[in-house]
């Protein structure tokens, strides 16, 4: 059963009462009682045990005693560009994207792109529908730092945006500059990902991010959606390869 729960608030020693979704939760699906304890995290990176004390019909009352440092983020950030597909295939990605430890989305606008226009603010209310998905999946992998879902990006702009001293993958189809097994899956420097949208990038906009000093990535003869070819890449660099 999973007890961690997120607080909107910033955490800290002493009372607290958990309201909305969180509440819901705690109430009416784990039919939670005074004496249980549950963990919190308000997405800055700590960790909080805390007792329940007393419930109501749409609050519970905790009494936090102790913060814990958990550290379950990468060694450096790692930040998604993606042409962000519809429906939800863009929430699938959102979660998957979170419990592999990326640092920032950012829906980047491209030459053919189809994507749905998100509004996406760092100060976003938890009952915003991506940034649910952010919690909900932070909840679940144990992660104790949201995923940033940045506000969407021309191509121009995010290619420019990368810091010279990174790593900078472009995914798009082989070709003679296309590299392939050759991503170090320890991310020892900020690490940025590109994934168009379904088409891909043109040639020109594959020119400009080598001329911005990105390396094309090729995921195999078989054409990906969106969605897969962001995991895909994100994985390369995330998971462990022995």
């Amino acid at each position: 059963m999973n007890r961690r729960f997120f607080s909107p608030a910033p955490l800290q020693i002493g009372p607290l009462q958990l309201t909305g979704t969180e509440a819901h939760h705690l109430l009416h699906v784990l039919r939670a009682t005074p004496g249980d304890e549950i963990i919190l995290f308000d997405g800055a990176g700590g960790e909080f045990s805390a007792c329940i004390e007393s419930t109501a019909r749409k609050t519970v009352t905790c009494q936090v005693v102790q913060q814990r440092t958990v550290n379950r983020e990468l060694p450096a950030e790692l930040v998604l560009g993606v042409a962000l597909p519809k429906g939800e295939r863009q929430r699938w990605l959102v979660e998957k994207a979170t419990e592999l430890g990326v640092t920032r989305l950012v829906p980047v606008e491209t030459s053919r792109s189809t994507q749905q226009r998100v509004k996406q603010q760092r100060s976003s209310t938890p009952g915003d529908r991506l940034q649910r998905t952010v919690i909900e999946s932070c909840k679940q992998c144990g992660r104790n730092q949201l995923m940033d879902i940045g506000p969407p990006a021309s191509l121009d702009v995010f290619l420019r945006a990368a810091p010279a001293e990174s790593h900078r993958w472009m995914a798009h189809p082989q070709d003679a500059t296309s590299a392939r097994g050759c991503v170090t899956p320890t991310i020892d420097l900020p690490t940025w990902l590109l994934v168009g949208p379904e088409g891909g990038f043109t040639e020109n906009e594959t020119t400009q991010a080598k001329a911005e000093g990105w390396q094309t990535i090729d995921l195999g003869p078989r054409i990906l959606r969106v969605e897969t070819a962001a995991i895909a890449l994100t994985s390369l660099v995330t998971l462990p390869t022995g």
